[in-house]
């Protein structure tokens, strides 16, 4: 007899935090984790050409932009890393209509093609998972008790709904 193991795969997640809301808006950190529970996150130091800053963003994500100027990365260098570690992968956003295009600006601004793929992250939920998504992110959230609004927190709790979300049943 031929057991077969399954293992229940964990998606590479990617989360964006950006200057503001919108077309003016660039990235300022990135985070990642992978299926295999490597992570990375980085803050950005914005181009010279990028200078939209929302103090309403700032509140929500508490990095201020001096911060970013202080200890941010290039853009040529995050870029560079990105493809490095995500070269040929897909990974999945749960906010793809803004993190796509400030994942964008980063490469086109940096003059670096893009080695990996991003996609929505409902490309890969079941109508169940998307039934209950929100009440298992807020169970997430409260078991892993972060406050921060930071990339890699935010795609770690996105990885981790995503599992937990799997084998969850609509309760009547």
């Amino acid at each position: 007899m031929l057991l077969i193991l399954m293992t229940i795969m964990r998606p590479n997640i990617i989360d964006v935090e950006a200057s503001g809301f919108g077309a003016k808006s660039y990235p300022i950190e990135i985070g990642f984790v992978m299926g295999s529970g490597k992570r990375y996150s980085t803050l950005i130091k914005p181009h010279e050409s990028w200078d939209y800053w929302d103090e309403n963003a700032e509140k929500i994500h508490r990095i201020p932009r001096e911060l970013l100027i202080r200890r941010g990365k290039s853009i040529k260098e995050v870029a560079t890393q990105l493809n490095e570690m995500l070269s040929e992968s897909t990974v999945y956003s749960d906010g793809w209509v803004v993190d796509k295009p400030w994942v964008s600006k980063l490469f086109y601004t940096a003059r670096i093609p893009q080695r990996f793929f991003l996609s929505p992250l409902e490309l890969i939920l079941s109508e169940s998972q998307m039934a209950v998504w929100h009440t298992v992110k807020q169970r997430v959230i409260h078991q892993i008790q972060r406050e921060r609004h930071r990339a890699s927190i935010d795609a770690f709790i996105i990885q981790e709904t995503y599992f937990q979300s799997r084998n969850q049943k609509i309760l009547p």
